[in-house]
Parts: C-alpha cells; sequence; structure tokens
C-alpha cells in the first residue's frame, strides 16, 4: 500500500482545522475573539460614515433650509388667506341670520308694510342719536315713519332723501314716545337724554311698577302704532314728595349694533300742528 502524499496530508490538516474553527464558531467560543478582531474595521466604518454624512449635510441642508422657508412663506400666506375668508363668511352668516329674523318678524305682522334698510352710517354728534339707512322717498320712506327691528322699536324716520334717510333712535334727547306698562296697566310718557339712557316719567304715583315689566308703545299722539315692544324697566324711583314715578328703561334693541332695520311705511303720524295755536313774537 502507497504511503500519502505530502498534499493530502495538507488537505487533510486544513479540513480539520476548519471544521474546528467553524465548531468552535457554533459554539459561541470565539465570539470575543471576533469582535475584538473586527472593533478596529466598525470603528473605521463608523468614523468614515460620520464625516461622510456631515459632508452630504453640509451640502444639502442650505437648499433644504431655503426650500423649507419658502414652504412655510406659502402655507403662511394660504394661512392668512382661509382667516380672512372665515371672518368674511361669519360676517355673511350673521348678516343673514339677522335678514332671516327681520323677514320673520315681518311675516308674523302682515298687517304692516314694510321696507328693509341698512344702517351705513350714524351721527357724528354726542348731543344726537341718529342713524342713516340706504332706502329713501325713491323707495316709499317718508318722514315720521316708524323704524323696527326684530326685537322692537328702534326710533322713527327723522328726515329723508331720494335714497337714504335718518332715523332719530328711542335714545336721543329729543325723542319723547307715549307708552303703556304691560303689567302695571297704566301709561306714561318715555323720553330719551344725552347720555343714551331711556327715562320712564309720568307714571302715577299709585301704579304698581316693577323691575321687569314691559313697555309697550300706547299709540297716544299718533306718533307710533300701539304695541311695539320698547324695553323693560331695569329700575324705579318713587318718593313720597313726587307727583310721579320714574323709571329706567333698557331698550329691547341693541341700538349700538344696528346693521338692518324695518320701516313700517303703511303708519301715517298724525299731524297736530294745525291744531296748535300760533305763539306771538
Amino acid at each position: 500500500m502507497k504511503p500519502k502524499s505530502p498534499g493530502s496530508w495538507q488537505s487533510a490538516a486544513i479540513a480539520l482545522v476548519v471544521i474546528g474553527v467553524l465548531a468552535l464558531a457554533v459554539s459561541g467560543i470565539l465570539q470575543p475573539l471576533f469582535s475584538n478582531a473586527l472593533s478596529p474595521f466598525v470603528s473605521i466604518q463608523r468614523w468614515i460614515s460620520i464625516r461622510a454624512n456631515a459632508v452630504f449635510e453640509f451640502f444639502t441642508i442650505p437648499r433644504d433650509v431655503a426650500a423649507l422657508r419658502q414652504e412655510n412663506a406659502r402655507l403662511s400666506a394660504q394661512v392668512a388667506d382661509l382667516q380672512s375668508k372665515i371672518v368674511v363668511l361669519e360676517q355673511q352668516v350673521k348678516q343673514a341670520e339677522v335678514l332671516y329674523a327681520l323677514l320673520d318678524f315681518a311675516r308674523a305682522r302682515p298687517e304692516n308694510q314694510y321696507v328693509a334698510g341698512a344702517v351705513i352710517g350714524r351721527d357724528l354728534s354726542p348731543f344726537q342719536l341718529y342713524v342713516f339707512i340706504d332706502h329713501g322717498s325713491d323707495d316709499g320712506i317718508r318722514h315720521g315713519m316708524p323704524v323696527v327691528t326684530q326685537n322692537g322699536l328702534v326710533g322713527r324716520v327723522d328726515a329723508v332723501s331720494a335714497s337714504a334717510a335718518r332715523v332719530q333712535l328711542i335714545t336721543d334727547p329729543g325723542s319723547f314716545i307715549n307708552v303703556k306698562l304691560k303689567n302695571a296697566r297704566v301709561d306714561a310718557q318715555l323720553s330719551g337724554s344725552t347720555t343714551g339712557e331711556l327715562i320712564l316719567e309720568m307714571i302715577p304715583q299709585d301704579a304698581k311698577v316693577e323691575v321687569g315689566d314691559l313697555v309697550l308703545t300706547s299709540g297716544l299722539g299718533g306718533s307710533y302704532p300701539p304695541d311695539i315692544l320698547i324695553g323693560q324697566v331695569v329700575s324705579v324711583r318713587k318718593r313720597d314728595t313726587d307727583l310721579f314715578q320714574t323709571a329706567q328703561v333698557e331698550p329691547a334693541v341693541d341700538l349700538n349694533n344696528l346693521q338692518a332695520i324695518l320701516v313700517i311705511t303703511n303708519f301715517k303720524p298724525v299731524d297736530f300742528t294745525p291744531l296748535i295755536p300760533p305763539t306771538n313774537p
């Protein structure tokens, strides 16, 4: 039998070594050795990766920042545009709600004829409380016609042009209205003031007036139709030394935030001028 050649012994030895190494690797004995051997290469790879990322960010981040700023400016412009549209829509919704309320009020009182108008200005004088509306004589509006909203009485037309009219508010110092108290069942006179307060005067001393009593137009004097709500009593002043009681009234209409009104066009106020004797100069 021929002896094995040196090459065969070398192959067998290499195979045994490989098998032994694999067995040790599978068993985990060589894991610390591999970790220590590969550690320098891992460190080098990490160092290279960090530097490469830094170089990449150095050249790309400025462009990204510029793009982000441009996108942020575009989105900010869109937000501002949407916010302005929201404000416009909210105003339109409020106007629509007011108009629907006026329409319901007019439908509930078919005995009257109305012209709807928008408030377009206010008198700048601190001693006169007037508003201006965008309808006038061309629309059938005449001097003295009552002006209302769905909540109650606003005042009456004081002056008219072809396309506009001036309305004297019930709180004006020159406003005097014959009224009645719904609960007390008595008549009185309501007047405005320079401070914009409504003062109820000429209330009989024996009348039982309470806070919360509703104040309506009485129709006496022919300046206003009867039974239009004006407001309610918020305070009462009664003294034994006075001939009459007085009270303060809170208007039912928010006269500081008028937007739209109704003019009652089929009401003609009574003109007492011919019945008043002239005064001697």
